[in-house]
């Protein structure tokens, strides 16, 4: 099925069951071959620094860090809103591979034809 499919993420690792569970719908989504783009807004910016999600593991579910490198693996995009990066100082020179840090117009441009999303 082509297409596309977008993940919005809001939190971190404060909250280990929503962004694992918004990993597992972005693996599906590429998995069933869609152009998939995981948004990292807030405080699940976080997350797109190595090392942050290494811990991150919710039970019955895949370790988060496993759920981020095999969606980056299988051709899913990680978009990381920059404003929400800045703001918290992070280090972006210690990305996740498959990370961006995109202004808010990447994330209109990629959705702007129609995009089914799904927001965690």
């Amino acid at each position: 099925m082509p297409g596309k499919y977008c993940v919005s993420l809001t939190c971190g690792p404060e909250s280990p069951d929503r962004a694992t569970v918004a990993f597992v719908v972005a693996n599906a989504a590429v998995a069933s071959d869609k152009d998939t783009v995981v948004f990292l807004s807030t405080e699940a910016v976080h997350l797109a620094v190595k090392g942050v999600a290494d811990a991150v593991a919710e039970d019955g579910f895949a370790a988060l860090k496993d759920l981020i490198a095999n969606f980056a693996a299988a051709g899913g995009k990680i978009y990381v809103c920059s404003p929400c990066f800045k703001k918290r100082k992070l280090d972006d020179t210690a990305l996740v591979p498959g990370v961006v840090i995109v202004g808010g117009a990447k994330l209109v441009e990629f959705m702007s034809d129609g995009c089914p999303s799904i927001s965690y």
